[in-house]
């Protein structure tokens, strides 16, 4: 005998099943747990702002058994939040700290602040040439190249700071490089 098939019907939620019976669908805890998923989406996008406001409006409006959690993610996003808002009394004082990043091997904070530099100051040759120093290290000579280039073009005594400065040792072979600093052979 040939089955005929029938136009699908939506699947309706149904009450999970237990031994003791089924269990009724508790609709604020769905909407309890669809909230905090939102809000730990906007903290991976790095929204920390508006993450942090969803997590305190959950707080606010009762996270039952999710409480601690969202207590404690809020804090970090309060904390993630604060870490890209430093404030420096100078050029010369931001500059410094992208330069201890550096040093201390966090390469893409430096990379964020002498980058945050050139937007405040596009006519900072000193973030260019740390820019340089940083894709250096990092092995990028194409970029070290390019950073060196525009911090010469824009304060030629760059030139000089950069034949003595051993944290180029690894652009040394490269005749391009050597042909930046030292033109006029």
């Amino acid at each position: 005998m040939a089955q005929t098939k029938t136009a699908a019907t939506p699947a309706t939620k149904r009450a999970p099943r237990t031994l003791a019976g089924t269990l009724p669908i508790d609709n604020a805890r769905v909407q309890i747990v669809a909230q905090y998923e939102a809000a730990l989406r906007l903290m991976q996008e790095g929204k920390y702002d508006k993450a942090h406001a969803a997590f305190d409006k959950m707080l606010a409006s009762g996270a039952g058994e999710l409480s601690e959690r969202v207590r404690m993610y809020s804090n970090a996003c309060l904390l993630q939040a604060a870490k890209g808002k430093n404030t420096f009394a100078s050029h010369e004082e931001h500059y410094d700290y992208a330069v201890s990043l550096l040093n201390d091997g966090h390469y893409e904070d430096a990379r964020e602040q002498f980058t945050l530099i050139l937007k405040e100051n596009d006519k900072a040759d000193y973030a260019l040439y740390g820019l340089a120093v940083l894709s250096s290290m990092t092995g990028d000579s194409h970029h070290c190249l390019e950073h060196l280039t525009e911090a010469i073009r824009q304060n030629p005594r760059n030139r000089i700071q950069a034949r003595a400065d051993s944290d180029f040792q690894d652009m040394a072979d490269d005749p391009r490089f050597t042909e930046l600093l030292y033109p006029e052979v």
